[in-house]
């Protein structure tokens, strides 16, 4: 996995923190220094945190995990949905839905009705319905796809969330720790750090500086997915070989199981045979 930039992070403007009156103290050690009332945060220990987070996403998507992602500021939204779905991971861009870990059998039956839904358009019950009955049924489908759409293949409970913010956040980080669900983020000079388990000290509000955290990491999401199938692949690729190596120890064992009664065989064909040879004498 290649070594985060540190040009590239300066010049995403990564390392710009909030105004000092709005800072947190828990962050002091992620700052680099002040600069004309705004925090400057130190890219050094950025570039750190950054490789180490994404080396975790990486060995996750490695073991075929789940990493959910959640950004609902409007700057991150867009960026962040897109990144997800080229990694094939679940994501929350819109409203945070309550309970959506702490009370996550609730949220799949959500997500079951909505592909219930699906079947019934495909299937052709849809159009049996009464016009008034197919409106409300639409109007459900687009507010559950909404809010739902891009969790559908989340199954089970993730095993890490990815935070872009986590003061407007609060909630989706707060229902990770009740569950122990390791939480990676980008975490501004005015957050607290403590309840993140791997914190990256970066600008959490400029698009460009969420763009490029969020790429680095899915990009190690996707080296993580690539040797996953490598693996599958050379375990595909050994199996048959296994196989022939089973048969042959077979044949030779059902060899040596029948050497004895072939020898047995032949003596008693020899003894047979020198029998009569000895009565025509």
């Amino acid at each position: 996995m290649s070594r985060t930039n540190f040009q590239d992070l300066l010049d995403a403007g990564v390392h710009f923190g909030h105004l000092k009156r709005k800072w947190n103290p828990k962050m002091a050690p992620y700052i680099f220094m002040e600069k004309n009332g705004i925090h400057i945060i130190d890219l050094h220990k950025t570039v750190v945190k950054i490789d180490e987070a994404a080396n975790v996403m990486k060995q996750l998507s490695r073991g075929g995990r789940k990493i959910l992602f959640v950004a609902t500021k409007k700057q991150a939204k867009d960026i962040v949905a897109q990144n997800a779905q080229a990694v094939d991971m679940p994501y929350v861009t819109e409203r945070w839905p309550g309970g959506m870990l702490t009370n996550f059998p609730t949220i799949r039956k959500a997500v079951k009705k909505m592909q219930n839904i699906d079947k019934m358009m495909e299937d052709g019950t849809f159009d049996t319905l009464a016009k008034r009955e197919r409106l409300q049924v639409t109007r459900q489908k687009a507010k559950l796809e909404k809010n739902l759409g891009s969790i559908k293949d989340l199954t089970r409970l993730p095993s890490a969330i990815f935070v872009v913010d986590v003061q407007k956040e609060v909630n989706a980080v707060r229902e990770a720790n009740r569950l122990n669900i390791p939480v990676i983020a980008m975490v501004d000079t005015c957050c607290d750090p403590t309840n993140i388990d791997y914190v990256i000290p970066a600008n959490d509000d400029a698009a460009k500086s969420i763009a490029l955290v969020t790429e680095i990491l899915c990009k190690a999401i996707a080296e993580g997915s690539e040797e996953r199938k490598l693996e599958k692949e050379k375990e595909k690729d050994s199996q048959p070989a296994a196989e022939s190596t089973e048969v042959i120890a077979g044949k030779r064992l059902r060899q040596r199981r029948e050497r004895p009664a072939r020898a047995k065989a032949v003596a008693e064909e020899s003894a047979e045979e020198t029998e009569e040879e000895t009565s025509n004498d």
